[in-house]
């Protein structure tokens, strides 16, 4: 299943905000002085635009992973470079040691890992209800579509059964037939 616009940039926009809160976050709380506007708006735009192109499908949890990796990257790198206090990963100024800019990357690393599987849950799911939807509004299309024959008629106004997904939204159901039991 292959997702239209709408739906792609509603996803992107999920999960640049995810991204780009996760890094302005995380420099504000290693001690720099916080994200420029500008950079905050470029970094948001950026990762929007590259997130709108990769959307258009379901993505496995490593892909997320690695994508918000590389994104992070990219925002620290951004923030960084409006910040005289901010540490790149790339360039170390004098007084700045090689320790504080592998505390950062693992910092980075540690945090995108858990964001990136928490990403890939919602992902999953919004694929599954996705999915299911799509089953429902299949059958009751073909069931309102149908051509009417006269033998058909009284089929398709009492149909017999709706075939039960074998993977449905839930996964944990509880199926009790008979009456309801009696207040003791």
């Amino acid at each position: 299943m292959d997702a239209r616009l709408p739906l792609r940039f509603t996803r992107a926009v999920a999960f640049s905000a995810v991204c780009v809160t996760l890094a302005a976050v995380g420099h504000l709380a290693a001690g720099g002085s916080g994200p420029e506007p500008w950079a905050m708006v470029a970094g948001t735009t950026v990762v929007t635009a590259l997130a709108t192109l990769l959307a258009g499908r379901e993505r496995s949890t490593a892909t997320i992973s690695v994508g918000l990796s590389a994104m992070q990257l990219f925002l620290h790198e951004l923030f960084a470079y409006g910040d005289p206090s901010g540490i790149s990963l790339t360039a170390h100024p004098h007084g700045q040691g090689l320790s504080e800019g592998l505390g950062m990357l693992i910092a980075h690393l540690t945090a995108t890992l858990i964001t990136g599987w928490w990403l890939a849950r919602g992902e999953a799911a919004l694929w599954s209800l996705l999915r299911a939807a799509g089953r429902r509004l299949g059958a009751v299309l073909r069931l309102i579509f149908s051509p009417v024959t006269p033998a058909a008629l009284p089929r398709a106004a009492f149909p017999v059964a709706v075939p039960v997904p074998v993977r449905g939204v839930l996964r944990h159901t509880v199926s009790r037939r008979g009456p309801p039991l009696p207040a003791v």
